[in-house]
C-alpha cells in the first residue's frame, strides 16, 4: 500500500529541493527514501527508477524556467529581450544549482513531458530572436550559439573558473550578451 501524500509529483519536488542541496547527480530513489523516512521499494509506486526521478526532475525544472523565462522575455526585443533570457537562466542556476544542472538531464528515453518542457526553451530562444530578423539555418545557428554561450558561462562561472581573475564575472556578463547581441545584429 502506497504510503499517504507521497505521489510522483511531490517526489520530484522533493527531488529537485534536494538536487539543489546535494547536487543532482546525488539524487538517488534511496535518497529521498532516507529523506522521507520510509522504505525505497514504498516509493516505486511512484517512480520506476532513479533515472525516472531524475527525469521528473529535469522536466519540472525545465518547466519552472520556462514559466521565468517567458515571464522576463514577455513584451521585449532585441537586446533588452536576449539580457532578460540570459538573466533568468543565470538567476535561476544561481538560485537552484542542482535543477539547473538538472536541464541539462539527458534520460536514456525522454517523456513527452520533458520534450514539451525542452520545446518551450527553443521557442522562447526563437522568439528573442523575431528582433534580428533570420532566416534558416542562421536562426539554428543562432539558438546554438545562445545556448552555447549562456549555458558555457553558468558552468565555467558556478565551477569557479572567473573567481580570481578582474573584471568581476558580474562585470563581464552583460559585456558579454552586448557582443552577442551585436553578432546578432550583423549576422549575414
Amino acid at each position: 500500500m502506497a504510503r499517504a501524500g507521497l505521489t510522483g509529483e511531490r517526489l520530484a519536488r522533493a527531488g529537485a529541493e534536494l538536487a539543489d542541496e546535494v547536487g543532482f547527480e546525488q539524487v538517488t530513489v534511496s535518497a529521498l527514501a532516507r529523506q522521507f523516512g520510509v522504505q525505497v521499494a514504498s516509493l516505486y509506486s511512484h517512480v520506476r527508477s532513479s533515472a525516472d526521478l531524475k527525469t521528473r526532475i529535469a522536466t519540472l525544472a525545465l518547466a519552472e524556467l520556462a514559466d521565468k523565462a517567458a515571464d522576463a522575455v514577455a513584451g521585449r526585443a532585441g537586446c533588452d529581450a536576449l539580457l532578460a533570457l540570459a538573466d533568468v537562466y543565470r538567476s535561476y542556476a544561481r538560485q537552484h544549482p542542482g535543477r539547473y544542472t538538472a536541464t541539462r538531464f539527458l534520460p536514456g528515453t525522454a517523456t513527452p513531458e520533458l520534450v514539451e518542457a525542452g520545446r518551450r526553451h527553443s521557442e522562447l530562444v526563437r522568439a528573442v530572436l523575431r528582433g534580428y530578423e533570420l532566416d534558416e539555418p542562421a536562426q539554428t545557428d543562432a539558438v546554438r550559439l545562445i545556448g552555447s554561450t549562456i549555458h558555457g558561462y553558468i558552468a565555467l562561472e558556478s565551477a569557479g573558473s572567473f573567481a580570481f581573475s578582474e573584471p568581476s564575472s558580474d562585470d563581464s556578463w552583460p559585456r558579454i550578451i552586448n557582443a552577442l547581441d551585436t553578432l546578432l545584429r550583423s549576422w549575414s
